[in-house]
């Protein structure tokens, strides 16, 4: 595919834009070539400045579970969009929605609008910390939990370490109250309770960790680590950022069988419009201000028109659309599987629902960030490349994953395997 006017924007766009983007991964540095500017979107497809078509898995990095531009989200938007695009106020949208987000976060009391999945959880934290009045957090190795400072920490060495920082700019004071442990691993969490329980004002996880990779938990992990908080009056903190409302059965949580004490929200709750949230029941939730000491406020939080984007998102979430999603992500992982097993490729599909990983290397999916091949770029990028070329739009990085959309069909899915069939075929032919 040709993309003459695509790589004309990236080269004006270095000169204005740091990068050419406004958020790193869409760079396309792991991958081959330069980025792809969309010119628009409906359903499943995307069309770039170029117009060229591509069936696309990345959905706006999950907010999309039905597909962009979709017409009776687009219709809510618009009405409410002629009164008004921001009040700074209160309006039934934030209620109506809440209530949306009650039904399916039944721990939640209480919610707070906020615009972002990363305000959602800094927010959290600082909540928890107000709560408990503790200073120590604990994060896990290979769950992102977007752009916050006491968030952006590498691991240390040893079961449980304090963290170091990820990004210069973070002062060293900021992260020396975060601890890391390693995902799925019981002993390291008795290890870190047992030497700093008592100060630990929150453990903040991805309970479905699906930032660096889909690292599939072990239920006995989250309830060890729901004991454990239990055990030491610490608060735990759900990121469900990501798969919020992707699981017919309700919360990832729920389905695991563990109630955290804080949630947080973001994409889907916003149908594609700037969006996050964070609940809990009402002792804690009433620690924030105007009832409470914890501050937090925002311009833009309950916006009207992310609101109804929101509703109408969730609204059409019904029943039918998850077995839906489900039968897509079933007829995907009978196709791919036999496709990698018959190249022999060391490449994995890793599903839960609609949320799906190609996971570079061999034997059995990975649940922790150690467990990723160091050269997972390299085997992703290639067939990152090819695919692209062929008219399918995945993730541009190794360590993103993929999300399925009421408005894919089995010929997409179909389609993108016989495109991945293609691709290995020509990458064994090269070797």
């Amino acid at each position: 595919m040709e993309r003459l006017e695509s790589n004309r924007l990236h080269e004006e766009a270095l000169t204005h834009l740091v990068g050419g983007v406004n958020s790193p991964v869409r760079a396309f540095k792991s991958v081959h070539g330069n980025p792809i500017y969309f010119e628009q979107a409906s359903g499943a497809i995307v069309t770039d400045v170029d117009g060229n078509e591509l069936v696309d898995f990345v959905q706006s990095w999950g907010p999309l579970i039905h597909g962009h531009a979709h017409p009776s989200i687009l219709e809510s938007v618009y009405e409410k969009m002629q009164r008004g695009t921001s009040f700074g106020a209160p309006h039934l949208g934030e209620i109506e929605l809440a209530k949306h987000v009650k039904r399916r976060f039944n721990h939640m009391d209480m919610v707070r609008f906020v615009s972002s999945g990363t305000e959602a959880v800094m927010s959290a934290v600082r909540l928890a910390r107000g709560y408990t009045n503790r200073d120590i957090l604990v994060k896990f190795d290979g769950c992102y939990h977007g752009h916050v400072d006491s968030l952006m920490v590498n691991s240390g060495s040893g079961l449980a370490t304090f963290g170091i920082a990820s990004s210069p700019g973070i002062p060293k004071d900021t992260v020396a109250t975060t601890l890391i442990a390693p995902l799925n691993d019981e002993e390291a969490l008795e290890f870190l309770f047992d030497e700093h329980g008592d100060e630990i004002a929150a453990v903040v996880i991805e309970p479905l960790p699906a930032n660096n990779g889909l690292l599939i938990q072990s239920h006995s992990f989250l309830h060890r680590l729901r004991d454990l908080c239990d055990q030491h009056g610490s608060l735990l903190v759900f990121d469900e950022v990501i798969s919020g409302f992707r699981f017919k059965d309700g919360s990832y949580g729920d389905m695991c069988g563990v109630t955290p004490d804080i949630s947080a929200l973001g994409k889907v709750i916003g149908g594609g419009l700037p969006v996050g949230a964070y609940g809990a029941r009402r002792e804690i939730m009433e620690m924030l201000s105007p009832l409470g000491p914890v501050y937090q406020a925002g311009t833009l939080s309950g916006n009207p028109l992310a609101m109804a984007a929101g509703c109408k998102t969730l609204e059409l979430l019904d029943e039918s659309a998850y077995d839906y999603l489900e039968s897509l992500g079933q007829l995907l992982e009978e196709k791919v599987v036999p496709v990698l097993e018959k190249h022999g490729f060391p490449m994995r599909l890793v599903r839960l629902g609609s949320l799906f990983w190609l996971s570079p290397g061999s034997g059995d999916p990975p649940s922790r960030a150690d467990q990723i091949p160091k050269d997972a770029g390299k085997l992703y990028a290639d067939v990152h490349h090819g695919l692209l070329q062929k008219g399918y739009m995945l993730a541009p990085s190794a360590y993103e994953i993929g999300f399925l959309a009421t408005a894919h069909n089995e010929d997409h899915i179909l389609g993108m395997v016989s495109a991945l069939d293609e691709v290995l075929s020509e990458l064994e032919e090269r070797k």
